[in-house]
């Protein structure tokens, strides 16, 4: 039994401290007194050139005191090695087989966070992911990394934040889950949903001012997927809720109604509004362009809205564009064509190449360009600057930018590839719509790949030898991804 007992201990020295038995585990004062030795120098010059007070040298080398993350850098520097040469080691030597000390462990974390060490940070969770008493201190060091724009680095303090609190049923494991699914959300269409679909449960146990930038960002992703039903629920979702806390944000106190305010990514009322727009983006897409009216006419109208400031007034203003445009689009879609010209004033307009909502308005003028085989091609030379801007445009970190944008960019090109085809100009028709082919691998959007595959098979006849052999090539990786079965 005691013989296991030793073989078990072995064991688990080599695989969860890397390798390392305790007694013969590498320490830092080893390297540092023959770089010392290699160098004659002595305590008293090291310091001063360092930085570092003698006696903390003296005591780190004699008595093995820790030294702090900051001393460590200073000496790492001074030896000319490599930020961060030593954290490896500094692990070994301080915090495994030690209690967790955050003192030691926190600024570790930043530092790592900063030179991009994220194994080293996964290690470091893991050696203290099982206590629960670390992961309130652990969140905020994952919230100001997340503040700062290190999500790389925050993610894996999540996870464990989350891991350990999964039981818990707390706002904080709430925020660590939406958190995750913001970090997580990208171009894979088949992750997103996988992520959206965990996230989804815990929306609930938000702060209620929290809900409604959830519940926002949770149905871009769903209208980036084109999961109707499930934008149709989370939008009515955060228009009640929204609703309710508009109603009490104006019988609160100022003070409250301006801590409420603070926490969200955009004025109150715009929750309700943007409601109305994605349940009328939902009409759109079932064909159902008068219901689609109703909806519009109703974020059009904001006499309702109390707050005068500038922000509301700007946004205001966007619904307001956005209804007038819309309003063109569904009776366009319903096939009433003669709208179109002004439509395309309306873009004109409004042209900035840089406006995120000009593919969704190019878009929808060749929607209605395919469906009544309308030329267009006056029109597509008038916006070909757009047009370039957006088949070229790159990602951003914008919910919605980041979602639902690239995927009306994919949608526009395969509508421009469509009506290139139809008009006989196959060189320009192909060369987007392997582009939108390869796009949809690349994403994972098995119906869009489809899609493309109809559409090209339809025209094969009139393909070039270059254009059957991309052709070829991107099915055959579809088929290794399992985007389609023949």
């Amino acid at each position: 039994m005691e013989k296991n007992k030793v073989c078990f201990l072995k064991l688990w020295n080599f695989y969860v401290k890397g390798g390392y038995d305790l007694k013969h585990t590498p320490m830092i004062t080893t390297e540092f007194e023959a770089y010392l030795k290699q160098n004659n120098m002595t305590l008293a010059q090291f310091a001063e050139y360092s930085g570092v007070h003698q006696r903390t040298l003296s005591n780190w080398v004699t008595q093995r005191r820790s030294v702090s993350v900051q001393q460590l850098d200073r000496i790492t520097k001074a030896m000319g090695l490599p930020e961060g040469y030593f954290y490896d080691l500094y692990i070994e030597n301080y915090i495994i087989d030690l209690p967790p000390n955050m003192r030691r462990i926190e600024p570790l974390l930043y530092r790592c966070a900063e030179l991009d060490r994220l194994d080293t940070i996964r290690r470091i969770v893991g050696h203290i992911m099982d206590n629960l008493l670390y992961s309130p201190r652990l969140f905020e060091i994952a919230e100001t990394l997340f503040a700062q724009g290190r999500h790389a680095a925050a993610l894996p303090l999540y996870e464990n934040v989350a891991d350990v609190e999964k039981y818990q049923h707390s706002e904080r494991l709430a925020t660590c889950q939406y958190r995750l699914f913001t970090i997580q959300i990208g171009e894979d269409q088949s992750r997103n949903l996988r992520v959206a679909s965990v996230f989804e449960v815990f929306v609930e146990r938000l702060d209620e001012i929290d809900q409604l930038d959830a519940l926002k960002d949770l149905a871009n992703v769903y209208r980036s997927m084109r999961k109707w039903d499930r934008l149709d629920e989370t939008a009515r979702k955060m228009k009640e809720k929204a609703k309710a806390q508009y109603t009490l944000r104006h019988q609160q106190k100022s003070r409250e109604r301006g801590e409420a305010a603070k926490k969200l990514s955009r004025p109150m009322f715009v929750y309700i509004t943007y409601a109305d727009l994605l349940c009328a983006s939902v009409c759109e897409a079932q064909g159902d362009y008068q219901q689609a009216l109703q909806y519009t006419y109703a974020y059009a109208n904001l006499d309702w809205v109390k707050e005068t400031d500038e922000d509301t007034l700007h946004w205001i203003g966007l619904f307001q564009h956005w209804a007038e445009g819309n309003t063109y689009v569904y009776k366009l879609l319903s096939g009433n064509t003669s709208v179109l010209t002004d439509y395309v004033e309306f873009i004109a307009a409004s042209t900035n190449k840089s406006d995120k909502e000009m593919v969704t308005k190019l878009l929808n003028v060749m929607l209605a360009a395919n469906r009544y085989q309308i030329d267009v091609d006056n029109i597509l030379r008038r916006f070909e600057t757009e047009i370039n801007f957006i088949t070229q445009q790159q990602p951003s970190a914008d919910m919605y930018t980041h979602q639902v944008v690239p995927e009306q960019s994919t949608r526009f090109k395969y509508e421009l590839a469509k009506y290139y085809l139809n008009r006989g100009r196959y060189s320009i028709g192909f060369k987007y719509l392997l582009d939108v082919l390869s796009k949809s691998l690349a994403i994972n959007k098995e119906a869009f790949f489809i899609r493309c595959i109809r559409l090209f098979e339809q025209f094969k006849e009139f393909a070039d030898v270059q254009a059957h052999s991309n052709y070829e090539t991107l099915v055959s990786k579809g088929k290794k991804y399992k985007l389609f079965y023949y």
